[in-house]
């Protein structure tokens, strides 16, 4: 791959065939590792996703062909991300949170971590209680990129917004209601800068570590009700798509720019974190989880998830997105 980058230009697109060892039956990889011991260690997982990415190749396209995996990819402008600075783009999609948006920006600016960049893109949604005005407060500062939208159309809406004005290597969602903590991005972002893994979940736990994430003081009946239904869609899930995560609906999803390549996405609610794990699972891509801390805020405190209309379309995505055409323009 880096004897390629260096003889291609700009935009040149690079072809290849590779085995892929994951579809050899086991007898036969233990025939083929016997003869070769590095044989199994060529592919396993992402490995090749990764590459292509650290040695200066976007839009990777990955196509099965019998035992071999066809891949295409085109080689950057820029210098490989070993050779150059990293970015990170964190999309804030902000609706009605007065109450925590500055806080969040406030902590969002002050934040560094050594050799990535950091950029901010705040969607704000036409705010009723004075989050717009807070957020015209930050356009000015150099991090940060302001997109206003006309009427609120949703969570997913303008996180899809925010993806399609990032320019980083990485992608982080993070709500301005405070429920997550900033601290925990060098921890999510470590597998990703290590070419270990593209898709990171930051699975959510009590303060004390439990997995009883929600706990809204007296509103005990709540709490259960809604930590109940968590396990119940969390098995929907992972039956339909085969896995054995825990928490793939968490906000905190962290993505390596390049696993995004040639899908869409087109949910405007909280769905859209349905759409995004499925479709990057189906993708290829297998989510590493890694606890952080999640203090959930209660309904009055502005939780905005619906009881009935948002499970709904939780199911409707579930089932949509494990059936439907992946890369539709194929």
């Amino acid at each position: 791959l880096a004897w390629a980058y260096r003889r291609l230009q700009p935009g040149g697109r690079l072809v290849l065939s590779v085995r892929d060892v994951r579809t050899a039956r086991p007898r036969r990889l233990r025939s083929l590792t016997a003869a070769d011991r590095s044989l199994v260690h060529l592919f396993p997982g992402e490995t090749l996703q990764s590459l292509l990415f650290r040695e200066g190749f976007g839009e990777p396209r990955l196509r099965r062909c019998g035992a071999e995996l066809i891949v295409s990819a085109r080689r950057s402008s820029l210098p490989p991300p070993p050779q150059r600075s990293q970015r990170l783009s964190v999309i804030v999609p902000a609706y009605n949170e007065v109450a925590t948006f500055g806080t969040t920006m406030d902590l969002l600016i002050e934040k560094t971590i050594p050799g990535l960049e950091i950029e901010v893109i705040v969607v704000e949604s036409n705010s009723s209680d004075g989050t717009r005005e807070k957020a015209l407060s930050y356009s000015e500062h150099p991090r940060v990129r302001v997109i206003l939208e006309e009427k609120a159309r949703g969570k997913g809406h303008a996180v899809r917004t925010g993806l399609k004005a990032a320019s980083g290597d990485f992608l982080l969602i993070q709500d301005a209601d405070m429920e997550y903590d900033i601290d925990d991005y060098e921890v999510l972002l470590e597998p990703l800068r290590s070419g270990a893994v593209g898709f990171v979940l930051g699975m959510r736990t009590g303060l004390n570590g439990s997995r009883g994430m929600r706990q809204f003081g007296q509103r005990g009946v709540t709490s259960r009700v809604m930590n109940l239904g968590h396990e119940v869609f969390l098995g929907l899930f992972n039956v339909v798509y085969g896995q054995r995560l825990r928490d793939p609906f968490t906000m905190y999803k962290v993505v390596r720019r390049d696993c995004l390549y040639g899908l869409s996405f087109e949910c405007n609610r909280f769905d859209f974190d349905w759409e995004l794990a499925a479709k990057l699972i189906r993708a290829g891509y297998h989510p590493r989880e890694i606890p952080v801390t999640y203090r959930s805020r209660s309904f009055s405190d502005g939780k905005k998830v619906g009881f009935v209309r948002d499970p709904l379309t939780w199911v409707r995505a579930c089932l949509k997105y494990r059936f439907a055409a992946l890369y539709p323009k194929d």
